[in-house]
């Protein structure tokens, strides 16, 4: 099990989205287990989605009764409205206790479960992408991701996340690092960085020459 839910960084131009919103998680219905919302302490409902990796782990070892903190993806639909997409749970204390009993471990063996606790709270987010659109007056701030492409045959198409906060306009087309907060249903710059400017290519189109027969 990693220390954190957040990986460390391994390349500066990394681009990536991904926060850690704590809640209840609550199913569609029965049958749509994998659809549902987040409820935060404020009782604020957060459209989200279960992805794959994380269906079976949820339904073996976590009480949905109880709010935990999970590690989530965020999605800006139709560029207002935040959604969550669901990829992990940072739960070490159940989570590793879950894994001893299942593996018949002495209570007092080496494996040692670890804190829960992390320095940089709930609701913290780690967005790294193309600073594509500011608004400092409006506190308007769009970013654009780049994902990895999962596999050879298919093109993973960008997407944008919407924040609240002022990053000067001097750092259009750079690509930045984000300390983001969540504040009911958006997301807050708290501190920025620059960290190199993007130079895009133009891209030529190719005209068909017209011959004369």
């Amino acid at each position: 099990m990693q220390n954190h839910p957040i990986p460390s960084v391994t390349d500066p131009l990394q681009y990536r989205a991904i926060g850690l919103v704590r809640g209840i998680y609550k199913p569609q219905d029965d049958e749509n287990f994998t659809r549902g919302t987040l409820i935060d302490s404020k009782g604020n409902e957060i459209d989200s989605v279960l992805l794959g990796r994380v269906i079976n782990l949820i339904r073996n070892h976590v009480c949905l009764e109880k709010p935990h903190l999970w590690v989530v993806y965020p999605r800006c639909r139709n560029n207002q409205n935040l959604h969550l997409q669901v990829t992990g749970i940072w739960e070490p204390s159940t989570l590793k206790k879950d894994l001893i009993k299942q593996e018949g471990l002495n209570k007092d063996s080496s494996s040692k479960v670890d804190s829960d606790d992390l320095l940089e709270g709930d609701d913290y987010f780690s967005i790294r992408g193309e600073l594509v659109f500011t608004k400092p007056e409006e506190k308007e701030v769009v970013i654009k991701i780049r994902q990895k492409p999962r596999n050879q045959q298919k093109k993973a198409l960008p997407f944008k996340v919407k924040l609240k906060g002022d990053v000067p306009i001097n750092y259009l087309k750079h690509f930045v690092s984000l300390n983001v907060r969540r504040i009911d249903y958006q997301l807050f710059v708290e501190d920025f960085q620059a960290i190199a400017a993007l130079n895009h290519q133009p891209k030529h189109n190719k005209t068909k020459k017209n011959t004369k027969k």
